[in-house]
């Protein structure tokens, strides 16, 4: 058990009245105060409000920079980022609260997704990896803004347990994961949970804050490499029934979940495993004994919802502050002594807007050096293109720029099974419009520039599907687009990201698949005046169509053979390679050997967007 003391009270002159500015400026709104009666208080008994503050899905990033265009991050709706941004929140935060001398200090947490994302991330853990002694950026800014707590994220996992663990060790609070278990104990093997006694100024009694951590059951596929036969993930329902009622026995007061799971309940890898992806919501109502949820891994921002316990009647507040660092969440619980504890008797949560504030120079100082240095590496010329190639339109028509995605992932397996039985197989590869604003410039090129396009650290396999799996796997991705009638012409919006029953907010672009072949074109057409599961047509190889039986060496990334997307066939075909080489290296190395890239050599229109067998028109 720790004490949170007041470690923020010493600069309360100094900075209040900047504090309260900072705070309204961010969107700030003062909760109501409680006005409730309690069970034998009455009206007058003493109210006390503990803030808890909170960031999720940080993804590596420190500064508000966008490593991809070299510039300051801006996207449409003008969002910054970073946790030097955020710090600057917590301080003005942590500041007001202390001008109330009657308030606990806030607790500060994170609900996971910290060391992948970023190329600053990246370079830590495989250019310069912290393994050999450099503390990882966002260690030492977590640590220098002093977190409390933090949950383990399913991309803690990507870059392998050696740099997990040691990212782990470099933290000066602890990483929880209660339903992250040995794989033959079911022990833990992260802490489940913390204690936090909070002071409460003017009271004898401090408040005793149990803060449980859950990650998302999908690791178990996205990284099958890293934690098979080690690490077993629990539901999170189903741990948190467990561990919940022994984090009141330890004495908490209050318990605040971090969990790396979204509220409502979907799973992108559908009846895969026998847990959702998503369930903080499902675990609010079933579980009881949650006051609050940080929530996160869903990327979206929800200000405050409440959900009610089905057993106990208590409403749950659960709060979700967008990814990067772009919110910054504050939870108010109301907390009255009842029979001798603290119990919570109201609670709110709001967002606070990080683009409204000044980075946080500390922070900015402590990491300008690791900036820098990643900063030279991804600009560092590696070639030359000989005409531009853009992912601009990439979900709707055939680009060269995912040509030259399946290019490197195909010509890479080729290679890798030569002498094998499968060697004489013809070669496809699958590749996603991961980041529609990638673009490789005709002349000089960077690491920046091909690490654009593929902005995730996915490996490569290769796996055997027959064409009608390969049929099936198309369709599959065809519920991408939505239903249309006529040609258009259409604005993007009106036919990709679809809504379906596992991706109710709409499919996301990385789970839209183009397959290609290597040395001969796969071609087809997707009709989508069609419903789904009947649009491919014309499918062929070569200038044939594809046979039923007719054998593919497919190329893909280990999210989608893991199971990521519930994506059908390729999780449970047969594995012909895998070395466990990141995708995004191969692009760039391919650059870097071949000195140049040209697109006539691998850039062909093998598929198009039809209604109806005429052709779809799209303009963005």
């Amino acid at each position: 058990m720790t004490d949170n003391g007041d470690r923020t009270m010493g600069r309360r002159t100094m900075i209040s009245g900047a504090a309260a500015t900072a705070l309204v400026a961010a969107g700030y709104q003062a909760a109501p105060a409680y006005a409730g009666q309690t069970h034998g208080g009455g009206h007058g008994q003493k109210t006390v409000r503990l803030s808890v503050l909170g960031t999720t899905d940080l993804h590596g990033n420190v500064f508000n920079w966008d490593y991809f265009k070299n510039t300051e991050y801006d996207d449409s709706a003008h969002n910054d980022i970073g946790l030097a941004k955020i710090s600057t929140l917590v301080t003005a935060a942590r500041a007001e609260i202390a001008k109330d001398r009657h308030r606990p200090a806030p607790l500060l947490l994170d609900a996971g997704d910290t060391i992948q994302g970023t190329p600053l991330a990246y370079y830590y853990a495989k250019i310069e990896p912290i393994t050999g002694g450099h503390v990882h950026p966002m260690a030492a800014a977590m640590n220098a803004i002093g977190y409390d707590a933090a949950a383990l994220g399913n991309h803690e996992f990507n870059y392998g347990l050696d740099i997990l663990r040691k990212f782990q060790r470099q933290l000066k609070f602890p990483l929880l994961g209660a339903n992250a278990q040995d794989w033959t104990t079911g022990l833990p093997v992260f802490p489940p949970y913390v204690l936090k006694r909070v002071h409460v100024p003017g009271t004898g009694r401090p408040i005793t804050v149990g803060i449980l951590g859950l990650t998302n059951p999908g690791i178990a596929i996205w990284d099958k490499a890293t934690v098979e036969n080690k690490i077993k993930f629990g539901g999170i329902v189903e741990l948190a029934k467990y561990w919940v009622p022994r984090v009141r026995r330890a004495g908490a007061d209050v318990v605040i979940v971090s969990a790396h799971s979204g509220i409502d309940l979907s799973s992108s890898y559908g009846d895969a495993l026998p847990v959702p992806e998503n369930a903080a919501g499902p675990m609010a109502e079933q579980v009881p004994g949650i006051d609050a949820v940080l929530v996160g891994h869903a990327h979206q921002e929800i200000a405050e919802r409440f959900v009610t316990n089905q057993q106990t009647g208590e409403q749950v507040v659960l709060v979700e502050p967008l990814k990067w660092g772009m919110r910054l969440a504050q939870i108010d619980l109301d907390l009255q002594q009842q029979r001798g504890r603290w119990k919570v008797v109201a609670r709110h949560s709001q967002v606070l807007n990080a683009n409204t504030v000044a980075a946080d120079p500390k922070v900015v100082g402590l990491l300008q050096k690791d900036h820098d240095q990643v900063i030279g590496y991804v600009n560092s010329k590696i070639g030359t293109c000989t005409t531009a190639m853009s992912a601009a339109t990439a979900p709707w028509e055939d680009t060269a720029a995912l040509d030259f995605v399946n290019f490197v992932q195909a010509d890479a397996v080729s290679k890798a099974i030569a002498g094998t039985p499968e060697a004489t197989l013809p070669v496809l590869a699958i590749a996603a419009p991961f980041n529609r604003a990638a673009a490789i410039p005709a002349g000089d090129v960077s690491v920046r520039d091909v690490a654009g396009l593929y902005i995730f650290d996915n490996t490569l396999l290769a796996v055997k599907l027959t064409g009608a799996q390969v049929q099936e796997y198309l369709e599959f991705s065809a519920q991408y687009f939505k239903q249309v009638s006529g040609t258009g012409p259409f604005t993007p919006d009106q036919v990709t990201n679809a809504p379906t029953p596992t991706a109710p907010n709409g499919t996301p672009d990385y789970n839209y698949d183009i397959v290609g072949g290597l040395t001969k074109p796969l071609v087809y057409r997707i009709d989508i005046a069609k419903p789904v599961g009947s649009r491919i047509t014309g499918l062929s190889y070569d200038g044939a169509p594809v046979a039923a039986d007719q054998q593919f060496v497919v190329a893909v990334n280990n999210y989608r053979q893991s199971g990521g997307g519930n994506f059908p066939h390729i999780s449970k075909a047969p594995v012909l390679y895998n070395q466990q080489v990141e995708i995004r290296q191969l692009m760039i190395d391919y650059v870097t050997a071949t000195g140049s890239v040209d697109p006539a050599a691998f850039a062909t229109t093998d598929w198009a967007l039809v209604s109806n067998g005429a052709p779809i028109v799209v303009t963005a």
